[in-house]
């Protein structure tokens, strides 16, 4: 007699799915930018050099790059749910190296392996989030996966910096929360429906691509110093706010170092989408004029102790960052077919992301010896100089299509006219 076959596994409703797949989408980037307000607190408790804190931050970075340059597609080969399964277990285990982190090496490990787990699960959730919307929701879908992560940096920030404030074991507290909901999110994730066939591939799509089409390279190159100008102020906030609010403005609260780090990322994810009605150029110009007004203003604050002109530069600048980078993509994303855009896109976070991390990590090296007042200055005359440079290119490349594009339009012109006459 023959086995009976086993039971079908149960899976969420569409709408559950769609809805538990954004919310863990989002708790990722939640956990991502909860560690913020809590290093310059794990300084104080280990006594180990400033410097450390911007490794701490640059290793989740370059984690993150690392893993979505290898495993960014394949969840296009072997599915999203196991892609999706295997990434939020390991972010569980990175919470839980937090919760019992001795020392500042765990710290690092664990931001390093968080990284990780959030580059190889980005790419598959934002597929996923898209493909379980429903029909109607579709564009709900892709704002999510577009505004997600900023947003969720933010709020990490400042949830933990809340966290701080009121209670001596924040870090048990946080990240045992973290690590409740990763458990399960995996949950969700293993009973949503699988939205892609498998195909053949997966271990040749291990291996990274970054290539840039022909097609796209001009723009490509006239966006690098807009990305590195936005991510830049991303990593100075989101890496050395804390550390400024405590060593040059005298303030010690774990709620303002949250509040403060909370303002930029979130800025930059109510611009991302409220910016998507303007055209492409017209996104970058106001980003990058949004990150160079927010970094002056930013310095000005940090020059004087004055914490209100770093609200105000972080508000300024996260319009900037969320602005210039919606804009750059949308501008370059266009102009590549359909299979070249893995590539296209694995070059762009190669951008931003080493933008993001390398410069913190070098400053954090240039506070010993030059003191961090003259470094934040020196970094936020860097950003200054990519933003105008970003912008000088930005203008030119406009001006050198304006005719390029009256030639195609009196070139219609005169095709509909002969076809009339």
């Amino acid at each position: 007699m023959s086995p009976e076959p086993a039971p079908a596994r149960r899976l969420l409703a569409p709408s559950a799915a769609f809805a538990g797949s954004a919310a863990v989408l989002a708790a990722l980037y939640v956990a991502a930018g909860a560690p913020t307000p809590l290093l310059v607190v794990f300084e104080q408790q280990w006594h180990f050099p400033a410097w450390v804190l911007t490794v701490a931050f640059a290793s989740y970075a370059l984690g993150l790059l690392a893993a979505l340059l290898v495993a960014g597609s394949l969840s296009d080969h072997i599915g999203r749910r196991p892609v999706l399964v295997g990434s939020l277990l390991v972010e569980l285990g990175a919470m839980l190296l937090f919760v019992f982190a001795p020392d500042i090496g765990w710290v690092v490990a664990a931001r390093t392996i968080q990284g990780i787990a959030t580059g190889a699960a980005t790419s598959a959730f934002s597929a996923s989030v898209v493909e379980h919307a429903p029909e109607h929701r579709k564009k709900l879908g892709t704002i999510i996966t577009s505004i997600a992560p900023a947003g969720g940096l933010g709020l990490g920030a400042l949830l933990t910096g809340t966290a701080v404030q009121f209670s001596s074991h924040a870090t048990v507290i946080v990240f045992t929360a973290l690590a409740v909901i990763m458990a399960v999110g995996t949950g969700v994730a293993a009973y949503s429906a699988e939205t892609a066939a498998k195909r053949s591939g997966a271990v040749r799509s291990l291996i990274p691509r970054v290539s840039v089409p022909q097609t796209a390279r001009r723009e490509f190159v006239a966006s690098i110093p807009v990305h590195m100008a936005a991510w830049m102020l991303a990593g100075l906030f989101m890496g050395l706010v804390p550390t400024i609010i405590r060593d040059l403005l005298g303030l010690h609260s774990g709620l303002l170092n949250g509040a403060t780090a909370f303002i930029q990322p979130a800025a930059a994810a109510v611009a991302g989408l409220f910016l998507g009605r303007l055209t492409p150029r017209g996104t970058v110009f106001i980003g990058g004029t949004g990150v160079l007004l927010g970094t002056a203003v930013n310095m000005a604050g940090v020059a004087t102790g004055t914490l209100p002109l770093l609200w105000l530069g972080g508000l300024i600048g996260g319009v900037g960052v969320g602005a210039s980078f919606s804009g750059a993509i949308r501008t370059v994303a266009p102009l590549v077919q359909p299979h070249q855009r893995a590539g296209l896109f694995a070059a762009v976070y190669l951008v931003a992301y080493l933008s993001f991390g390398v410069p913190a990590l070098i400053a954090g090296l240039l506070i010993a010896p030059l003191g961090l007042l003259n470094t934040v200055l020196g970094y936020g005359v860097a950003v200054i100089a990519a933003a105008t440079v970003g912008l000088l290119t930005q203008y030119r490349i406009h001006t050198d299509r304006r005719p390029a594009l009256r030639r195609a339009e009196d070139t219609k012109v005169i095709a509909t006219s002969r076809s009339r006459s």
